[in-house]
């Protein structure tokens, strides 16, 4: 007997089947009434009926007990019960299909309440707003008692959601991009064409730039109020250009400082690329820490340096020894180039522009640019609007070792041009005076 379920999937969702299809693990990120929560539920509901293996289970997991039953439940019991002898039960929100099969509509409010359960395969809607050890710590060990010998998609698992900061969706959506086995796709609101644009016009006056990005355009950063570089660095992360950068030992590779004693010190590591690309392959950050420590930490790293590029206090001398940090630096082996100082704002602007010629490496730099993603200004509740001072924080280090980056950098061959060798004698400063 053929099953048609009342289902006719929009391209979007089409696009979305395919990828959970050919992935055993896939990262979804959706606009606002997109369609995600039906898509899902269809999918599930179509494999629970193609299931060969007996007693098939599969899971639709919400962060509440009511997101389930609000969200899915409805959806589920309109499709399945198109199929002779399913049986709902609503305490449980459980569908039981006369294959054998069940679908379970469960919460991730408890997760050691999940644990023992098996699945085939599973949803996590709204990833977000769920705690950090459901996955791995319940959901994935349910999946592995399903998985086969040659099936690689056996027992799989699709993250759905809309973004809402970095958090842990965001890890699932970076780790998507750089595991065997994961796959990702965003679908924003102005590729899908699903909402009308009269639509999305009137949402754009009711919410904040910020909000609008982040539930219709999938923004990550958006909603960190005052973010000074999260639009760039979204850039170029839809751009590629957040990935694995690997040190080449044939090129040299520069540093840049922000050198604090009592507070924290920031290295940023990077190699030039011809002369308009900069691959930043690593960094690293310390606090309460002298000199010969980080000069140790320069050992340590095994790099061929080239240039160590720091901020205009180095040559402040201290009180108690009459001897500028630059000066005890060159005795450790560090060679500093002092790096003119900029007013604030001209410094920022130079680092918003610089970030395009920028490959950061996703896992030894991602401290640094989870640090530059947070960075913003203050905003005055009183005027409404955010003032051109920044908040002074734990990102603030990182984000002045950058802008000494994008400040200080120069192409190689500037850097290697010869210096001139004598001076000019010739001139008479007289010749040209009569007496």
């Amino acid at each position: 007997m053929d099953i048609v379920i009342p289902y006719t999937p929009r391209e979007m969702q089409q696009e979305l089947h395919q990828l959970i299809d050919n992935n055993r693990f896939t990262v979804i990120v959706c606009h606002r009434r997109a369609g995600k929560t039906v898509a899902a539920i269809n999918h599930l509901l179509r494999d629970a009926i193609l299931c060969p293996k007996p007693s098939p289970r599969y899971a639709y997991l919400a962060a509440t007990f009511t997101q389930a039953k609000r969200i899915a439940w409805d959806y589920l019991k309109q499709f399945a019960g198109e199929i002779p002898g399913v049986r709902f039960n609503e305490t449980e929100l459980r569908c039981d299909l006369p294959n054998g099969a069940r679908i379970m509509l469960l919460s991730a409010e408890n997760p050691d309440a999940l644990r023992g359960i098996y699945l085939d395969g599973c949803v996590m809607d709204e990833v977000a707003m769920m705690p950090e050890s459901v996955f791995p710590m319940v959901l994935r060990p349910a999946l592995a008692d399903r998985s086969e010998e040659g099936n690689p998609k056996a027992g799989y698992c699709c993250f759905l959601g809309t973004p809402a900061g970095h958090n842990l969706f965001f890890d699932y959506w970076k780790q998507a991009a750089e595991t065997d086995g994961w796959d990702r796709v965003m679908f924003k609101a102005s590729q899908t064409h699903i909402l009308p644009e009269s639509e999305l016009d009137a949402a754009r006056v009711a919410m904040s730039e910020d909000q609008y990005e982040q539930e219709f355009e999938c923004s990550f950063v958006a909603n960190t109020p005052g973010a000074i570089f999260g639009k760039e660095l979204q850039a170029i992360e839809e751009a590629g250009q957040v990935c694995r950068v690997p040190h080449d030992e044939t090129k040299k590779v520069d540093t840049w400082w922000d050198i604090g004693m009592a507070d924290a010190t920031s290295v940023i590591f990077t190699q030039t690329v011809g002369n308009s690309s900069v691959n930043v392959i690593d960094y690293f950050e310390m606090r309460g820490e002298g000199l010969p420590f980080y000069a140790r930490m320069l050992d340590q790293k095994g790099y061929l340096y080239g240039t160590h590029n720091g901020p205009h206090d180095l040559e402040v001398r201290e009180m108690g020894t009459g001897r500028s940090r630059r000066e005890i630096a060159y005795d450790l082996g560090i060679n500093f180039r002092v790096i003119p100082k900029l007013p604030l704002e001209d410094g920022i602007h130079a680092a918003k522009t610089f970030i395009k010629r920028c490959y950061f490496d996703s896992e030894a730099t991602s401290d640094l640019l989870e640090k530059l993603r947070l960075y913003h200004r203050k905003y005055d509740e009183k005027n409404r609007q955010f003032r051109t001072s920044v908040v002074h924080d734990f990102t603030s280090h990182a984000a002045d070792a950058y802008r000494s980056l994008a400040v200080g950098w120069k192409p190689r061959s500037d850097l290697n041009a010869p210096q001139q060798r004598s001076a000019d004698m010739s001139y008479n400063p007289l010749a040209s005076t009569s007496l």
